[in-house]
């Protein structure tokens, strides 16, 4: 049985429609899982919708709206992003649903069984909009002496009483992961921040709440619902099966990595752990806190901003496949990156349908019209074809996954971007068009040389435009058991040549994108 590989997007909070910080975060986690799929591992990917708290109670109550009534509307435009974006998570978890609820009182009474709960009174910062609570140290003064939190957003002074979680007590184990660990929490940046975090001394922490009762009953608690993030941290114990210790949670826990925003790296690598800790259960093998998706002027997208960009809406115009490659080629994975529509046309029309595109169809349209649509013979390789052959092969099989297994998902798409790169300049070169009038074997032997090439760049960058590379797959004939890693590095063509496999009339699969003019 194939190795297990387990990943998790964040669990999205659905008080308003997904944008493109949500869009980024689901596509760049399904390329991972793609790839890893690719790499011949037994992926599991989890993605869901995190409904509780008192925001979303707050949110529905505005609108006039029942509060599940509301959550299920607003949790469906989330499962209709990752259906219409082509995101191949497994389970779409949430948090409202019998199932989690279950999962989050096991946690809640493994964490009670190990004596770290206690009934106790809170006051102190809570911001509605973080669903966190903050110290005095770390609050700014905002227009008119308002406070905000690190992340900007308005606190309010809350008494209530409370359960508290021991987190004191878990410092030093913390420490010593992190020290033990050292990829637990990337990039550095983020890990730096956390350590600073946590040495500068851990409180205990209010999981409870009685100002509202939007959420999971706090067991043998009446009146109290758990603190909003220890609910959607366990989405990710109850997409695979948790409390049940056997079946996919026994097969895929823990965690490889768990794939969130810079600004909740905290609920993910402080108090996640210490509440795992507590229950006995395996920790995250890591935690990825990426950057954001910042506008053209360098401001964070986002729905309190007012910037929000429909991912959906740029998805349609612009097309999917290149919607996904534009931010994960653009963006360096781990840092804030910045997108416009102008950037979107450009590096789509420059290397998917210039470089990618143009290299495909030229290649297949010349074995359609020079060779009747049947594979041509290969007539003995020179040291231009093998240079290329070790060129994207060294590129297919070691450098991309290397870059895909550290998380550096641009790096990837750059590493292949030059491989076609060099494949346009092995056709420029190698002139089959020329070749065609005066030697026809050689013109055969390049343009094997370039399908086979096309084929091997086309499974590697599957993850990204999947929709994209099946189309090309099909034309070309390349059988499903092929389309990986391990198939397309095999002894294929010769094969499909001599089973009389024959091209139809060669298609562009990645058209040349145009700003509409209100853009």
């Amino acid at each position: 049985m194939s190795e297990p590989y387990y990943i998790t997007t964040a669990i999205a909070y659905p008080n308003g429609r997904p944008h493109i910080g949500h869009a980024y975060e689901a596509i760049a986690t399904d390329a991972i899982a793609r790839f890893q799929r690719l790499m011949g591992r037994d992926v599991r990917m989890v993605t869901g919708t995190d409904e509780h708290g008192l925001k979303m109670a707050q949110t529905a109550r505005g609108a006039g709206r029942d509060t599940l009534e509301f959550a299920d509307e607003m949790s469906s435009y989330f499962r209709e992003m990752c259906a219409e974006l082509n995101i191949s998570n497994d389970v779409f978890m949430r948090t409202s649903d019998k199932k989690h609820h279950e999962a989050s009182i096991a946690i809640w009474k493994a964490m009670e069984a190990s004596d770290d709960l206690y009934l106790d009174r809170y006051e102190g910062w809570y911001s509605v909009r973080d669903e966190a609570f903050y110290g005095e140290e770390e609050l700014t003064e905002g227009e008119g002496g308002i406070k905000l939190s690190p992340q900007g957003t308005p606190v309010e002074w809350t008494v209530e009483e409370s359960w508290f979680f021991r987190l004191s007590k878990y410092q030093d184990a913390l420490l010593a992961l992190y020290r033990d660990n050292p990829d637990f929490i990337r990039p550095e940046s983020r890990k730096n921040e956390v350590l600073r975090f946590v040495e500068g001394g851990l409180k205990d922490l209010s999981v409870s709440r009685t100002s509202f009762d939007w959420g999971v009953p706090v067991p043998g608690s009446p009146g109290h619902v758990m603190y909003v993030w220890v609910d959607a941290l366990t989405t990710y114990l109850s997409g695979i099966g948790y409390p049940d210790k056997d079946g996919d949670f026994g097969r895929y826990w823990p965690a490889n990595v768990h794939i969130i925003g810079k600004d909740i790296v905290r609920f993910h690598a402080v108090y996640w752990p210490a509440f795992l800790m507590s229950a006995g259960l395996a920790l995250p093998k890591q935690a990825f806190g990426h950057g954001f998706i910042l506008s053209r002027d360098g401001v964070k997208m986002c729905k309190s901003a007012g910037n929000a960009a429909d991912p959906l809406e740029l998805a349609e115009r612009y097309g999917v496949d290149q919607f996904r490659y534009f931010l994960l080629r653009e963006v360096n994975f781990g840092q804030d990156g910045s997108w416009s529509e102008e950037a979107i046309v450009t590096r789509s029309n420059a290397e998917l349908a210039n470089s990618f595109g143009n290299l495909a169809q030229r290649t297949l349209s010349q074995i359609f019209k020079n060779c009747d649509g049947y594979l041509p013979a290969i007539h003995g390789h020179t040291e231009d074809d093998n240079a290329l052959f070790e060129l994207v092969g060294k590129t297919v099989s070691e450098t991309i996954p290397a870059a895909v297994e550290n998380l550096a998902l641009s790096q990837a798409v750059e590493a292949w971007i030059s491989a076609v790169f060099a494949c346009n300049a092995y056709i420029d070169a190698q002139a089959p068009w020329t070749l065609k009038k005066t030697d026809f074997a050689r013109m055969e032997t390049v343009l094997a040389t370039l399908y086979i090439s096309i084929a091997q760049l086309a499974v590697a960058i599957s993850p990204i435009i999947p929709a994209g590379a099946e189309k090309l797959f099909d034309s070309m004939g390349i059988p499903p058991e092929l389309r990986n890693f391990k198939g397309i590095a095999s002894h294929w063509y010769s094969p499909l040549a001599e089973a009389d496999f024959r091209l139809q009339q060669p298609q562009g699969v990645f058209p040349r994108l145009e700003l509409p003019e209100e853009a």
